[in-house]
């Protein structure tokens, strides 16, 4: 993995996330967590939902669909999803990102 996050960030409890090749980190507050993510790898994110997301990508791209239209996301850009929002994801390998979740338990601790 690269060295994207300072050793603060890379010193938070690990998330438990299902896909090969994913490196995060876990910033837990009362209602929401941050994620830290690093991807070694391409993963295909299947359609999901949960409560709000934003996220900021630090490197690489990523292709996201909501209501069957593609957005293509990389370096610099940021997006949201509101809840209960039906979205899949192509993550490629070298993406980075900060992800803010209004959702208390979305990961746990690995």
């Amino acid at each position: 993995m690269s060295k994207i996050f300072p050793e603060p960030i890379l010193n938070l409890p690990e998330a438990d996330i299902p896909f090969e090749g994913i490196k995060a980190y876990l910033s837990q507050g009362e209602n929401y967590q941050i994620i830290f993510m690093e991807f070694k790898k391409d993963a295909e994110i299947p359609e999901h939902s949960h409560e709000s997301q934003w996220e900021i990508i630090l490197e690489g791209k990523v292709d996201y669909w909501e209501d069957g239209i593609k957005h293509t996301y990389i370096k610099g850009d940021r997006f949201f999803i509101p809840k209960d929002k039906k979205h899949s994801a192509k993550v490629y390998g070298g993406y980075a990102s900060i992800v803010f979740f209004n959702q208390k338990e979305r990961y746990k601790k690995k």
